[in-house]
């Protein structure tokens, strides 16, 4: 599997509402910021992702424009990606037109998000 197989295995896991924190490096250095989370090291990445799996169903990711750039064992990615879901706490579904960005790294074999970045355009 190559760099770009685990992105969209990444976005196939969270249609399916299964865990995403299997997707991290299990290192003190990762981090993962969310619409609405900034989240430092493997153990709040993990903690932030089960809550989120924890509190949200019915998901869309519809990605519009992946970019990978493999550098050896690391590789920079890109993207757009539409995500609708359901809030289970408010009783509401939420959507967001979203911009990624991040870093994955290739370990014993296998890649996984060193960081990653997902944002959504804000209108002034």
């Amino acid at each position: 599997m190559d760099a770009e197989d685990v992105i969209n295995e990444c976005y196939e896991s969270l249609r399916r509402g299964e865990p995403l924190h299997p997707y991290f490096l299990e290192d003190g250095t990762t981090v993962k910021f969310g619409v609405s989370e900034a989240l430092y090291g493997y153990e709040a990445v993990v903690d932030g992702l089960l809550e989120q799996t924890r509190t949200t169903d019915d998901w869309t990711v519809e990605s519009h424009g992946l970019v990978v750039d493999v550098r050896g064992g690391y590789a920079v990615f890109a993207d757009e990606v539409r995500l609708e879901w359901t809030d289970l706490e408010a009783e509401t579904r939420r959507e967001f037109q979203t911009r990624w960005s991040g870093t994955v790294e290739r370990r014993d074999g296998e890649w996984r998000f060193v960081s990653m970045h997902v944002s959504a355009p804000h209108e002034f």
